[in-house]
């Protein structure tokens, strides 16, 4: 990633502290002094904008931040429009049903090449990692490159699933499952043979975490050896096929994460799989990943 996606993810960590501490009016003055640079997120800027100031309950400024970054081409699908608890006040104008319109029309779909990394000898191993919502295939290859030490490789699969421009995410199981076909029909190219002698492990963070463990249980679009889930956020989970025990089989989650609850309320669905919560941790990687890696692979 370069110096401008991780200022934008820095940034973004920054307002979501703030969101949760109420300070709207802070967060909105950090978006508009810290924002020039970082133009090729002005949909996403614009909509976390007007979800601050719809909390702080100014709708037509809300409305006006959306307006002024749709006339300058920023699009969004319906949902985060129409369903966004901050925008509430926003449903029943004419003016977003306007807005809404406009972002259908440009709203698509795209496609990304997977990024494969090889470890340094011959690998004993696949990891499809897969990245969390807001996320690209480049966050998926530094949170899970501590593989590449173990032997395996790596392969970061990203999301065709735009919500906005620049936010990918996996709310289609479907659509999930034929991205990942797309990447792993890319490895015999790189020497990485599928359904061979190499296992293969599916493996995510939160959103990828739910869509790795569906990949696992479902097994489509190919059966997996393994699963490997950081703070899964899970939604319903799959009948489970008869694949076999799977190894490794861990969901790592925070003891502080907002998920844990869920995940806990969904442990009698997930047998066989080792559920380790982590002591001090958010919706986020422990700074020690690679160790915990080293303890399952």
């Amino acid at each position: 990633m370069d110096a401008s996606e991780l200022r934008y993810d820095d940034l973004v960590d920054r307002v979501e502290v703030l969101y949760g501490e109420q300070q709207y009016g802070a967060a909105v003055e950090l978006l508009d002094a810290e924002s020039a640079g970082l133009e090729v997120w002005s949909a996403e800027l614009a909509h976390l904008k007007a979800c601050l100031l719809g909390a702080a309950g100014d709708a037509d400024a809300a409305l006006r931040v959306l307006q002024e970054a749709s006339t300058a081409g920023a699009w969004w699908r319906p949902e985060i429009l129409t369903e966004d608890d901050d925008l509430t006040a926003l449903r029943d104008r004419p003016e977003l049903r306007e807005l809404v319109g406009v972002s259908e029309a440009r709203a698509t779909n795209e496609p990304a090449r997977p990024l494969i990394a090889l470890p340094s000898g011959e690998a004993v191993g696949i990891v499809v990692a897969l990245h969390g919502a807001g996320q690209r295939a480049e966050h998926a290859l530094r949170d899970w490159a501590g593989v590449l030490e173990l032997g395996y490789a790596l392969v970061c699969v990203q999301s065709s699933y735009r919500i906005s421009p620049m936010y990918r995410t996996w709310p289609d199981p479907e659509q999930a499952r034929a991205d990942i076909a797309r990447a792993l029909a890319e490895l015999p190219a790189h020497g990485l043979p599928v359904g061979g002698r190499l296992p293969v492990v599916a493996a995510g963070f939160s959103a990828g975490g739910r869509v790795a463990l569906d990949w696992a249980f479902s097994g489509e679009p190919v059966p997996v050896d393994g699963v490997l889930a950081m703070a899964p956020a899970l939604r319903r989970l799959p009948d489970r096929r008869e694949l076999g025990p799977l190894s490794p089989a861990t969901i790592w989650i925070g003891a502080d994460d907002d998920l844990l609850e869920v995940v806990d309320a969904a442990a009698d669905q997930l047998t066989g799989i080792t559920i380790e919560r982590i002591p001090g941790l958010g919706h986020a990687f422990p700074a020690d990943f690679a160790a915990e890696l080293a303890k399952v692979l």
